[in-house]
């Protein structure tokens, strides 16, 4: 059986304060949350009891989460534009966001915080990759410092320019958070031979699943975890074939019945976990 604890994405309960996301977490089921850390950042006051409520109620936070300002996800080009790090009109915005979140996930003594990068260049001899390379060294060394370590979100690169793109970096703290139903959604491959390739880096991953776009260059569709084309069983027999030992978390990023889907999810989960 595999043991890897099973949390619940914070922002997908899409709670409005500490309190409520309590409540919401419980819903669920779970005893554990990867916390959304920019809310803190923004709004402190809604957030500032929330490691006492957790304590009070059993929860414990295995990682953290960063938003990128700016970001536009309306279609994927937009994304492409706005996304991560990646745009220099939201750059030094962004690393000061970055650095506040940092503080507070070393003050709650986290290990990893995600956040997506944004479509990583290819070419390494232009100055757009340098660039990149630099802001991601930067980054690396302002978590090194704080003893975290930074997983980057899946799904804008294929499998193999993310791992040419860290080897390259060869950073330590730099790890993925792999989410399989990103890498359908953005159509860059298989989500289980994405496993494979990625296994050395991988430190977290979501359960979260996705149908594939019928039409190039759009988005595919987010569904409730087992309902869409993410081969589960495949999914965490590659995993456990590879040596994961990180955690799951639940994610529901569309729908109107947040719960019931995390709820539905952890279900298919534990059952496929149970069995390998």
């Amino acid at each position: 059986m595999m043991r890897n604890r099973l949390a619940v994405c914070s922002w997908s309960l899409q709670a409005d304060n500490a309190k409520d996301l309590v409540e919401r977490v419980q819903q669920v089921g779970v005893k554990y949350v990867q916390l959304a850390l920019s809310p803190i950042v923004k709004n402190p006051s809604a957030w500032e009891n929330t490691q006492e409520l957790f304590s009070q109620a059993g929860i414990e936070v295995i990682s953290g989460m960063s938003e990128t300002i700016g970001e536009d996800y309306s279609t994927l080009e937009s994304i492409r534009r706005t996304g991560g790090i990646v745009p220099d009109n939201t750059w030094e915005t962004n690393l000061e966001h970055i650095q506040k979140v940092v503080e507070i996930a070393a003050s709650m003594r986290l290990n990893l915080v995600t956040l997506h990068a944004g479509f990583l260049p290819h070419d390494p001899e232009t100055l757009e990759y340098k660039k990149i390379r630099d802001r991601m060294l930067q980054l690396a060394n302002l978590f090194l410092c704080a003893g975290l370590t930074m997983g980057l979100e899946t799904g804008q690169e294929t499998a193999d320019h993310l791992k040419s793109f860290l080897s390259a970096l060869n950073c330590p703290n730099i790890r993925v958070n792999y989410d399989p139903a990103n890498i359908l959604l953005y159509g860059n491959g298989d989500p289980i031979k994405v496993v494979d390739t990625l296994a050395p880096f991988i430190v977290q991953c979501h359960i979260k699943d996705a149908l594939k776009t019928k039409v190039p260059g759009t988005w595919g569709t987010e569904v409730c975890a087992g309902t869409g084309e993410v081969d589960w069983k495949q999914f965490f027999t590659r995993l456990k074939a590879n040596g994961f030992s990180g955690d799951f978390s639940l994610e529901r990023e569309s729908g109107d019945q947040r719960v019931a889907d995390l709820i539905a999810g952890k279900q298919m989960a534990e059952k496929l976990m149970s069995e390998i």
